[in-house]
C-alpha cells in the first residue's frame, strides 16, 4: 500500500458518490434529459457505485421528475445504490426533496467567512442556528441526512469543528468537507480530516473536491488516508467550473494505491463514452484511464519496453478497465516495433529491410501515424514484394459527416478543425451535420484524415467524394 500524504493507515474503507446528475449537469452547457438520468443512474449502479446524488428536485421540474423516477427504481428494487437528493439549508426545498422518499437528503450550507458574508449574510452563531434547525427538521422526515460544509477547507478550523458538531448533534450521520474552490493541498486535506474525526467522534466524512488547481484526485486520496470513507465524483470529472474528481480516476487509484476495488473496472469505459455522448463534453485523447492515448505507446524505447514487458511503461494493465495496449507506427517507432507489427500482419523481412523500412519511415515526419496499410505499402516499396493493391494517388475531398444522435454538433465540429488536411469546417443542415474540405498530397494521408474523423466521439458515419475539377470565373 503506498500513500500519498504521510504513512499508511492500517486499514482503507471507502466508496464513491457519483454525483453525475447533480454535480455534473450543473457544467456549463450540459443538461441531461429525465431519460437520459435514468440511463446514466442504472449504469452506475451496474458500475456498483454506493450512493448516487440524483439530483436537487427543488431546481425545476424535470429535476424533481427524474430523482422521482430513480428513487422509483430503488424502490421497485432495479437500483441498489443509495440514493440521495440535495437540497438548501431551506425548509421548502427539504419538503419537496423528503416528499420523494429518497435514502438520504443531503443539505448543503456555506462556512467560510467569506460564504457567511458574501451570500449568506449571517454572523457564525446564526448560520449555527439555521445548521440545527435544517438538519433536525430533514431527520423528523425519516430519512437519512448527510450535512455538507460548504467551503469547508477556508473555513476557520474552530468554527468548522463547532459546524460539524451542530450537524451531529441534530441528527447527521454523514458530513461532507466541501473543498469548493479546489484550493487544498494533500497534506493539509489529509490532516483536516484527521482531526475532525478525532475533535468530532460519531461522524462519517465525505470528501468533495473541486478540480481548480488539478488536485482533486491527490486531495480526495488525502481525505481517504486521513479517515474519509466516501470520495464525491462524477463521470468524466464534470462539474462546475473545472469540475470535481473523476469517477475513473478515483477507483483506479484506489486499486493502484491501495488494493480497494470500489466499483467494476471492467466497466468505467462503458459509463464513460454513455455520459460523454449525453453531455456532448469530449474525452481528451490523453485523460487517463478512458483517454484513446491512455494504452498507446509511441517512443521507440518505450514500445521496446512494453514489448518486453508491458510493466517497463504502464503503471497497471489496460485489461484491468477493459481495455488493450497499442503503439503508434511513425517517425518516433524503432525496428522492435515495426518489426513486431510486420509480424502481427503476417510479413517476414529481413536485416538490412528491417533498417530501410524505418528509414523510410523516419523520412517523413509530417505523418502523424502510419496505419497497417501505409505500413504495407512502405514495406513494398522497399522490398519489390507486391502485398496490396495501391490506390491512385493525388487527393483532394469533401468529407460529409453524420453526428450521433444527443450529440453537440459544435463540439464535433471544433475538434474536427484541428485535424491535419482540414482545410474548412462547415455545419450544414440536411441528412449531414458536417461538412470538411480537405487537401492532401497522398492518400496515405486521406485515409489517415478519414480514420481521424470517425474516431472521434460522436461521429456516426462519413461520406468521402473526391473532387475530380474545380472550376474557377477568375
Amino acid at each position: 500500500m503506498r500513500c500519498i500524504a504521510g504513512p499508511c493507515p492500517e486499514t482503507i474503507r471507502v466508496g464513491l458518490l457519483d454525483s453525475t446528475l447533480r454535480e455534473g449537469e450543473q457544467t456549463p452547457g450540459v443538461s441531461f434529459t429525465v431519460e437520459q438520468k435514468l440511463e446514466i443512474a442504472k449504469a452506475l449502479d451496474r458500475l456498483g457505485v454506493q450512493m448516487i446524488e440524483a439530483g436537487h428536485p427543488a431546481v425545476a421540474p424535470d429535476v424533481y421528475e427524474a430523482v422521482k423516477k430513480i428513487v422509483s427504481m430503488k424502490r421497485d428494487g432495479e437500483i441498489k445504490a443509495e440514493i440521495i437528493a440535495h437540497s438548501r439549508a431551506d425548509r421548502r426545498d427539504i419538503e419537496i426533496a423528503a416528499e420523494l422518499e429518497p435514502d438520504r437528503i443531503a443539505i448543503f450550507y456555506g462556512v467560510s467567512d467569506i460564504h457567511l458574508k458574501y451570500k449568506h449574510r449571517k454572523s457564525r452563531e446564526e448560520a449555527l442556528s439555521i445548521i440545527a434547525e435544517m438538519v433536525s427538521f430533514a431527520k423528523e422526515h425519516g430519512v437519512k441526512v448527510r450535512f455538507t460544509a460548504e467551503d469547508a477547507t477556508r473555513a476557520d478550523y474552530s468554527y468548522l469543528v463547532e459546524v460539524v458538531r451542530t450537524a451531529r448533534d441534530a441528527g447527521a450521520d454523514r458530513v461532507s468537507i466541501a473543498d469548493t474552490v479546489g484550493i487544498a493541498t494533500p497534506v493539509f486535506m489529509r490532516n483536516l480530516i484527521e482531526r475532525l474525526r478525532r475533535d468530532v467522534p460519531g461522524v462519517e466524512f465525505d470528501v468533495h473536491a473541486h478540480n481548480d488547481l488539478g488536485m482533486a484526485l491527490a486531495n480526495s486520496l488525502a481525505a481517504v488516508e486521513g479517515g474519509a470513507t466516501i470520495i464525491h465524483v462524477t463521470v468524466n470529472g464534470l462539474g462546475e467550473r473545472a469540475g470535481i474528481t473523476s469517477l475513473h480516476e478515483a477507483a483506479i487509484a484506489l486499486k493502484v494505491f491501495y488494493g480497494v476495488e470500489v466499483v467494476d473496472l471492467t466497466k468505467i469505459v462503458e459509463v464513460s463514452r454513455l455520459v460523454e455522448r449525453y453531455s456532448g463534453i469530449a474525452i481528451p485523447p490523453n485523460e487517463p484511464v478512458i483517454g484513446d492515448n491512455a494504452f498507446t505507446h509511441k517512443a521507440g524505447v518505450h514500445v521496446a519496453g512494453i514489448l518486453a514487458n508491458p510493466a517497463t511503461y504502464e503503471p497497471y494493465p489496460p485489461e484491468l478497465v477493459g481495455r488493450t495496449r497499442d503503439y503508434t507506427i511513425d517517425k518516433y517507432t524503432g525496428k522492435k516495433a515495426v518489426k513486431a507489427r510486420l509480424e502481427k500482419l503476417g510479413v517476414s523481412v529481413g536485416e538490412e529491410e528491417l533498417k530501410k523500412i524505418v528509414e523510410v519511415i523516419k523520412s517523413r515526419p509530417n505523418i502523424r501515424y502510419l496505419r497497417d496499410e501505409d505500413l504495407l505499402e512502405i514495406v513494398e516499396e522497399v522490398t519489390g514484394r507486391k502485398l496490396r493493391l495501391r490506390p491512385p494517388e493525388s487527393i483532394e475531398a469533401l468529407i460529409m459527416v453524420k453526428c450521433e444522435s444527443n450529440t453537440y454538433t459544435t463540439s464535433v465540429a471544433r475538434r474536427l478543425s484541428v485535424l491535419p488536411g482540414v482545410k474548412e469546417v462547415l455545419e450544414v443542415t440536411g441528412e449531414k451535420d458536417i461538412v470538411l474540405k480537405v487537401e492532401v498530397s497522398t492518400p496515405i494521408e486521406l485515409n489517415q484524415v478519414i480514420e481521424g474523423i470517425r474516431s472521434l466521439r460522436g461521429v456516426k458515419e462519413t461520406y468521402t467524394m473526391l473532387v475530380l475539377k474545380k472550376l474557377s470565373n477568375s
